[in-house]
């Protein structure tokens, strides 16, 4: 049972991976045909379509009657998405931070996080909270895309240079990119079934809880689009599609995952003590984090990188020892919050500090 199940597993995540590739190379190209600036490729199309595992995955555990894997799935998939795809984005390649992101779009991953710690406070997201997040993301979605219509002309130049010219829209194109949307999106529903059984079966073996799954093995598994897609765009030089896919897919964890779930779970999706006591705050710490180090020369440097890896480690160390009652955890514990978490913040204001004087002299000067 334990071999198939792995087996299962690792197909599962295949799939996954395959079906949101061609999901996202269909939808990208489509935006572009239509218009739409990289960044906003990155925040929407991207990062829905790099979202779809999070969807599927959670739909399929929620009416297996194994809602922790699909809160957990969320709130893993975000700390998996910014402490480990940025971290390791960086580290290959510093990254160039837009200005629009800090000013709209990380105070909306930061405030829709504090939402879902809100709502979580009476121990589950109700039908109610979960149509509200999902008005939440087609609204934030329909500002995203008519805004950035103001730059459609440009972005369809360069897709002309780079596809061929305006004929390369024509119905041919039309319907093959559709159909990788919809190959995607199969590929997405029975990888997401797969993962989601074998997952499950394996927690029971193990003796280890629906939400430390969900957490770690679903979460980094249905996170695997997003190092995918952010690692090549690294290599590309595409940056702007790297860091909106990871704000956007995080916004639409939330909000259209969540909202989902919430929807089609009898009695709404209940949220473990263990998650609105330790995980999800820890998303909303990650999501916080963001703003000093983006605010940094509007840019995260191959340091910063690195902390976000190593605070992805000290993450996914501090759930196995929980998940182990291993004696070494308060001690663990302790030194987090007494060393290594201050002197992070600490350092933190000092950089983001220097950055401020940098950025008032060089006004000064001009």
């Amino acid at each position: 049972m334990n071999s198939d199940s792995i087996g299962f597993l690792i197909l599962g995540i295949i799939i996954l991976i395959i079906g949101a590739e061609l999901f996202v190379r269909g939808a990208s190209r489509m935006a572009a045909i239509l218009g739409i600036s990289p960044l906003v490729v990155g925040l929407t199309v991207v990062a829905f379509g790099t979202s779809s595992p999070e969807i599927a995955v959670g739909l399929q555990a929620s009416l297996a009657g194994n809602p922790g894997v699909a809160i957990g799935n969320v709130i893993g998939s975000n700390i998996t998405n910014v402490l480990l795809i940025l971290g390791l984005s960086a580290v290959i390649m510093p990254l160039t931070v837009a200005s629009r992101l800090i000013r709209f779009d990380v105070p909306i991953m930061i405030g829709v996080s504090i939402l879902l710690l809100i709502f979580s406070l009476s121990g589950g997201i109700g039908r109610i909270e979960g149509l509200f997040f999902l008005l939440l993301a087609i609204g934030y979605t329909s500002f995203v895309v008519i805004a950035s219509r103001k730059k459609s002309k440009a972005v369809r130049t360069e897709y002309e240079k780079e596809f061929g010219p305006s004929e390369s829209s024509g119905i041919k194109t039309w319907t093959f990119n559709i159909s990788l949307i919809l190959l995607g999106l199969g590929g997405l529903v029975v990888g997401a079934d797969w993962l989601v059984e074998s997952a499950v079966a394996l927690s029971r073996a193990l003796g280890i809880s629906d939400l430390i799954i969900g957490l770690t093995v679903v979460a980094v598994g249905t996170s695997l689009p997003e190092i995918a897609t952010s690692v090549i765009a690294t290599i590309r030089g595409e940056r702007e599609i790297v860091i909106g896919n990871i704000i956007g897919s995080n916004i639409y964890n939330i909000l259209l995952v969540l909202g989902s779930v919430s929807l089609i779970t009898p009695g709404g999706l209940p949220v473990p003590s263990a998650a609105l006591n330790f995980d999800i705050p820890v998303m909303l710490a990650v999501a916080i984090a963001c703003l000093p180090i983006f605010i940094t020369d509007d840019s995260i440097t191959r340091w910063e990188g690195f902390l976000f890896l190593g605070y992805y480690i000290a993450y996914i160390l501090c759930l196995v020892l929980a998940a182990q009652q291993h004696a070494v955890l308060p001690f663990f514990n302790t030194i987090m919050l007494t060393f290594v978490i201050p002197l992070t913040v600490l350092t933190l204001f000092i950089v983001l500090h220097r950055s401020s004087r940098q950025g008032r002299v060089k006004s000064i000067e001009r």
